[in-house]
């Protein structure tokens, strides 16, 4: 069939891949000047690098398959890395099991109630008994209040931008089995990997292969509404152009939805409005030289205004980059953050500002490139029981699909998850569209 797919991000991309492989026309439709949303990059001079900072884990089996599907495996490279914590003006490494244990912010009865913790969250298998309980309560449940107070607490506030309250308890759950999962050996260490190029890489070849089966990818091509007669999809409309198709994917984020089907009424596309997403300003630094020995440098400085400092250029081998050490600094913010309104230069001189404070031999000479970057939509905040509204796949309208971030829950939002995602629906697409064939 001939299938419009509405959004050419990695959700979107990957659709239009998968549906293409099960013999469908597909035409992708993207509004911005490249693929990829969030996995989409910018170039620092002649260099291409990611905007935002991506992670493939060695426990990403179906990333590393579909990268050897692709002919892209080769491009595949892991490295081990290491973590840490800033607090009280110090890093603690925290990436071996003599690290954890010798960790100042716990005792020694908080440290074996945070591994029982972990250990509670890898046995457990039914995420939907934890859905009514809260983060707060789960976590000081296994690893008391200190623990709480001192190590969840301010990462959950910077986090959730303060609002964490009515989080369920499913949101430490699925980080605490992602991050468990990557650990190797009697070490523990975490093993972290990159496609040479970024996830732009793993676009690119996925749009290869939509094209080589007759599909085709559109960029700054919005689609400005769905067309629907007697309840079924006719087609999209471009420009005041209607182009006729069997069936429609939309893989836009929730709230974006509705001002596509002005004709549609029901229940179902009132509450794709209702949902609210975590957003994110984030200062992309690319230094002269490394700024820290770890990947990720968890903060518990509530003063400090980002959220971490990911170090992508730990596990990416800085070759690959030009030459250059990447740093990412984000902050995730409500829509109503007041920091969404400060400009570019007064982020980046405030973030710079607080980065000499932790790191005092940091100067910034070292800076060859900063940018700042912001999205309003980067991750759904789901609240106790929300799932039960997360939106159906197969819509009321025949030949209407929706294929979004909300049906991942409880995963987290990642390349492995989001590409998984889209294999599964385009199974599913298919299945549906060949019964209303028969």
């Amino acid at each position: 069939m001939r299938i419009a797919v509405i959004g050419g991000g990695i959700v979107g991309v990957s659709l239009a891949y998968f549906l293409s492989r099960a013999g469908h026309q597909v035409v992708v439709y993207e509004a911005s000047d490249q693929p990829g949303g969030l996995a989409g990059t910018i170039h620092l001079g002649d260099v291409e690098v990611d905007r935002f900072y991506h992670t493939i884990l060695s426990s990403d089996t179906h990333m590393q398959a579909l990268a050897a599907e692709l002919g892209i495996a080769d491009r595949l490279r892991f490295r081990p890395t290491g973590s840490a914590f800033f607090h009280e003006g110090r890093l603690y490494p925290m990436t071996t099991l003599r690290d954890f244990m010798a960790f100042p912010l716990l005792r020694t009865a908080d440290r074996i109630r945070l591994g029982l913790t972990i250990l509670a969250a890898y046995l457990h298998r039914d995420w939907r008994r934890l859905e009514e309980t809260s983060l707060e309560e789960w976590l000081v449940r296994w690893g008391g209040r200190r623990a709480f107070h001192h190590l969840w607490r301010p990462m959950l506030r910077a986090k959730f931008d303060g609002r964490f309250e009515d989080l369920p308890a499913t949101y430490i759950w699925a980080r605490l089995i992602r991050t468990r999962s990557t650990r190797r050996g009697i070490s523990q260490r975490e093993m972290a990997g990159y496609l040479v190029g970024g996830h732009m890489t793993l676009i690119r070849a996925m749009i290869r292969a939509i094209e080589a089966a007759g599909g085709e990818l559109r960029l700054r091509t919005p689609v400005r509404e769905v067309w629907v007669e007697e309840n079924r999809v006719r087609g999209v409309r471009i420009d005041g152009v209607m182009e006729p198709f069997e069936a429609a994917a939309i893989t836009l984020h929730p709230p974006l939805v509705p001002p596509l089907l002005p004709g549609v009424q029901g229940s179902w596309v009132e509450d794709l409005r209702a949902w609210r997403y975590l957003g994110v300003i984030c200062v992309l630094l690319a230094l002269d030289r490394p700024l820290t020995d770890y990947w990720t440098v968890y903060i518990t400085d509530e003063s400090v205004p980002f959220t971490g400092v990911i170090e992508t250029t730990h596990y990416i081998d800085p070759a690959d980059v030009g030459g250059h050490h990447l740093v990412y600094l984000p902050k995730y913010v409500a829509w109503d953050s007041p920091w969404l309104q400060r400009s570019d230069s007064e982020i980046l001189e405030a973030w710079l500002e607080h980065l000499q404070r932790m790191f005092p031999s940091f100067h910034p000479s070292w800076v060859r490139h900063a940018r700042v970057h912001r999205e309003r939509y980067v991750e759904p905040l789901f609240h106790r029981g929300q799932w039960r509204r997360i939106p159906p796949l197969v819509t009321p309208v025949e030949g209407l699909f929706l294929v979004n971030l909300t049906q991942i829950y409880p995963a987290l939002t990642n390349g492995e998850s989001l590409t998984r995602h889209a294999r599964r629906s385009a199974e599913e697409i298919t299945r549906h569209l060949e019964r209303g064939s028969l």
